[in-house]
């Protein structure tokens, strides 16, 4: 046999320096030389000799120190031009899954190795050919040990039988010896041939089986080698074997026709069984008919019974249903309504109640609904509700008349002479709490019976607060103490700019204080209790900012224990009819008591009108804690208070301002009109009567105060107009000095401060001018004529215009200026004549020089432009002239 490559020491370690040089510390198990050329698996045709390149196949082996693993690669290496072995490619062992023969090369030589992480690439995996089978055998065997030892699985052999390669490693006796060089040095061996044995473990034949396969063929003289012969050789022997059978089978006739007698007799028999077991069927049959005849009549017999128990309980349970206990009929019966019964009573009802709601179809099968039985027991019960409802109607009227009544004639309840008396219903509410149980049945039992109790209850109760009311006003009234002619601040005055002191009459708006402060609380309790102890289903009416009742004593007083009767009307929250309902029949329980409110406003009106802005304070006060939508009539009567009061102190401007404006017609008036600073005084008084939202009806006051001053102001200003300007200056001077503190603080009078000091600086200019114009006529008049000419021809034309020489310009100056100091004293006496506020005087000369400076100042630059040869005396001396007066 000639040398295989497989053996060639100089190229394993050629391989080994090659990959040593690519990096990687590798142990060579194999190397071979090998043609490449490309290929696919499946194809046919000639095997492409012609591109068939040299290149070596290394199975090398490496340890890995850090996953404690021996990893096997197949690497193809290739000669560079020089000849040098180089890395070309490298294949992971592990993703080895096939090993294929080429079909088409008769040799075998040829084969492809399939790798399952090539298989997505368009390419087919490359052909290798060896020179001839042995070197093909050492290779595979090789790869098949090598998986087998590191990979712990082998790939798939197509067209190569594993015995025949078995054969073949045995045949052979070179032995191949693949060394793996350990981490630490050592030679581990992969792969031993020895000259005595192969071993091909678990995927060839063991040691048993082939001792056994040679023993079997030992027993054949003929070559092993020709597979067509031993073929042959067993067909032959199967078809021996098959004629020996027939033969057997045909010497055992006669035993044959014995078992052909037994299983005749044995038809017969059978036969004969059959006919009996049809017989025997039928009998069955109709057997088996007639028991379940009987078991239908037993079952029907069994439900029948069954049904007539139930039926039988049913009954007895619809009749105690219908039975009516003679202890409750009796109460409910009887005309005593007195508190002893009442726990007996409350029993009857709720028994009454249920029996109708169990009689009803939701809680009674619909089946029983129209026996005559449950219509007559049901025609029965409502009788007997209707009875009971009539008799605790009548027994209620009369009592809630009768409490009222005792009340309305007992003169300690209510204010006296001398004492005012706060109203305490905590032993009426008492003595309605005793029957707030029995009103929740009856509007359980008849809903449409609350109706007349609840008018019943509004008129009774009606008459004892209209006369609480009443009382307690008239009483209020008459332990007031008031001044009965309070001055009237417009009122003219014998020559004194100031109001005279006004009375002390806080003492009024307390009162109706007190009003409010003891009966809102009253009402609203009054409709709290009323509406829970009427049954309306509504929330609480009592908001959390008032305490309930004028006793002190809390909202626990309206707690009637009665709101676990009815557990739907406790989470109700209140339909709009039910409110509506309610405020309408508060009305009625309420209605009439404003009218006392009312007298009490007018009262504290009529004594002190600005007093309606504490009081419109405290009003909505009180009006903005009725937060309830339930509490409708106490949040109406609040509102119509509040309008009361607007309407009253609306009524009072107005009559104070058909006061201002009567000056109007009054003959001339001189110096301040008197009006304006006792209004400043009137004004500090309204702010300190201010509360809450009582701020914008002052406001409101303010501006219709003001507007009416200003316009008679103006008014009585045009009747003269000689002394039109000196009338406002003072006027609007007068207002700005008496209101200059509250404007600071007050929004709406900073504005009509701001107004009235627009009005006073017009008015100061235009009466300066006048005085100015007076004095100085003729000079100022010619400055005048000058300018209008400039407007038409040139400064240095002006000269030679008639009436403009330099000759009239000097007439003009020498007589305005000549006796200047004259001229202003006059001037300064002018101003002073008619001025009546001598405080304004020193103002108005001080803007009187600076208004002439300025005018004379424009007339010298007038005369130097026009008349630049023309000396006249310096802005410098006339202001020097002017300190002097």
């Amino acid at each position: 046999m000639a040398k295989s490559s497989a053996d060639d020491a100089e190229l394993r370690k050629a391989c080994e320096a090659a990959i040593d040089r690519g990096g990687s510390k590798e142990t060579v198990a194999l190397s071979i030389r090998v043609a490449k050329s490309s290929g696919g698996w499946g194809k046919t045709g000639r095997l492409g000799r012609h591109m068939a390149k040299p290149r070596i196949l290394a199975l090398t082996t490496k340890y890995s120190s850090k996953s404690q693993r021996t990893k096997a690669f197949l690497r193809v290496l290739k000669y560079s031009s020089g000849g040098v072995i180089e890395p070309a490619k490298l294949y992971k062992l592990k993703h080895l899954t096939k090993v294929e023969v080429f079909p088409n090369d008769s040799t075998g030589c040829t084969f492809m190795l399939g790798f399952d992480n090539l298989r997505s690439q368009s390419v087919g995996p490359p052909l290798w050919t060896m020179r001839n089978i042995d070197d093909r055998n050492r290779l595979l065997l090789c790869i098949l040990q090598v998986c087998k030892e590191v990979q712990g699985q082998i790939p798939k052999f197509v067209g190569i039988d594993i015995v025949e390669m078995a054969i073949w490693a045995k045949e052979n006796k070179p032995s191949v010896t693949a060394q793996v060089k350990a981490e630490n040095g050592t030679d581990t061996s992969i792969i031993e041939q020895t000259n005595t044995e192969v071993t091909v473990e678990k995927d060839l034949v063991s040691q048993a089986e082939e001792e056994d396969m040679e023993a079997l063929l030992g027993t054949f003289v003929m070559d092993i080698g020709e597979a067509e012969a031993f073929s042959e050789r067993l067909k032959r022997e199967l078809l021996a074997l098959e004629a020996a059978n027939v033969h057997a089978i045909l010497e055992s006739e006669p035993l044959i026709e014995e078992v052909l007698q037994g299983l005749d007799s044995a038809t017969a028999c059978v036969y004969e069984m059959e006919e009996w077991l049809n017989i025997f069927n039928v009998k069955l049959r109709h057997m088996r008919q007639d028991i379940e005849s009987i078991e239908s009549r037993n079952n029907k017999l069994e439900m029948q019974s069954v049904n007539n128990e139930a039926l039988i309980h049913e009954l007895d349970k619809l009749l105690e249903r219908l039975r009516v206990p003679n202890e409750f009929a009796a109460s409910l019966t009887e005309e005593s309504f007195n508190e002893a019964r009442m726990i007996k009573t409350i029993e009857a009802c709720e028994w009454l109640s249920n029996a109708i709601r169990k009689l009803e179809v939701p809680n009674l099968d619909p089946c029983y609904e129209n026996m005559r039985a449950v219509k007559e027991k049901r025609a029965e019960l409502t009788k007997l509700r209707n009875t009971f409802v009539k008799l605790a109607t009548g027994f209620l009227k009369a009592y809630f008349s009768s409490l009222v009544d005792f009340m309305v004639s007992d003169k300690s309840y209510f204010s006296q002479r001398g004492k005012l008396k706060r109203p305490d219903h905590a032993d009426l509410r008492y003595k309605c709490r005793t029957y707030a149980r029995l009103l929740q049945h009856l509007k359980s039992l008849d809903n449409g019976c609350l109706g007349p109790l609840r008018q019943a209850y509004c008129r009774s109760l009606n008459l004892l607060l209209r006369r609480e009311a009443r009382e307690f006003a008239n009483e209020l009234r008459a332990s007031t103490k008031t001044s009965k002619n309070p001055a009237a601040w417009l009122e003219p005055s014998s020559g004194s700019s100031q109001s005279p002191k006004s009375a002390d009459t806080s003492n009024v708006s307390e009162a109706y204080s007190k009003m409010l402060t003891i009966f809102i609380p009253l009402l609203v309790d009054e409709s709290s209790f009323f509406a829970h102890f009427m049954c309306f289903e509504v929330p609480t009416l009592i908001p959390p900012s008032i305490p309930a009742g004028g006793n002190g004593k809390g909202s626990d007083e309206d707690d009637l224990g009665i709101l676990d009767i009815d557990e739907d009307d406790k989470k109700s929250g209140g339909s709009p009819a039910e409110l509506s309902a309610l405020n309408e029949a508060l009305h009625e329980l309420l209605d009439g008591i404003q009218e006392d409110f009312y007298a009490i406003v007018d009262w504290a009106s009529k004594i002190d009108p600005l007093r309606c802005i504490s009081m419109h304070g405290v009003t909505e006060r009180y009006l903005s804690g009725q937060k309830a939508d339930a509490a409708g009539f106490v949040r109406r009567l609040l509102f119509d208070l509040e309008t009361r009061i607007s309407d009253q102190f609306t009524k009072y401007v107005d009559d104070e301002c058909r006061l201002i404006e009567r000056n109007e017609r009054n003959v001339r008036q001189i110096g301040v009109l008197s009006y304006i600073p006792r209004f400043a005084t009137r004004a500090t008084r309204m702010e300190q009567y201010i509360h809450g939202q009582s701020r914008d009806l002052v406001d409101q006051a303010y501006t219709k105060f003001v507007s009416v001053m200003f316009v008679t102001l103006e008014k009585i200003a045009q009747a003269d107009p000689k002394y039109t300007e000196i009338v406002l200056l003072e006027n609007y001077g007068a207002f700005q000095n008496s209101l200059y503190d509250l404007a600071n603080a007050v929004p709406t009078l900073a504005k009509f401060y701001d107004q009235a000091s627009e009005a006073y600086e017009q008015a100061c200019t235009r009466h300066i001018s006048s005085i100015i114009y007076f004095q100085f006529e003729r000079l100022f008049q010619f400055a005048g004529k000058i300018e209008e000419l400039l407007f038409k021809i040139p400064p240095n034309e002006i000269p030679q215009t008639m009436g403009f020489s330099k000759t009239d310009l000097r007439k003009t100056v020498k007589a305005s200026l000549t006796n200047i100091d004259k001229s202003l004293a006059n001037m300064f006496r002018k101003l002073q004549k008619n001025l009546t506020s001598e405080e304004l005087l020193s103002s108005l000369w001080d803007k009187c020089k600076k208004e002439f400076l300025e005018r004379y100042e424009s007339f010298t630059l007038l005369v130097a432009k026009v008349y630049p040869d023309e000396a006249l005396p310096s802005v410098a001396e006339m202001r020097n002239m002017l300190p002097n007066l």
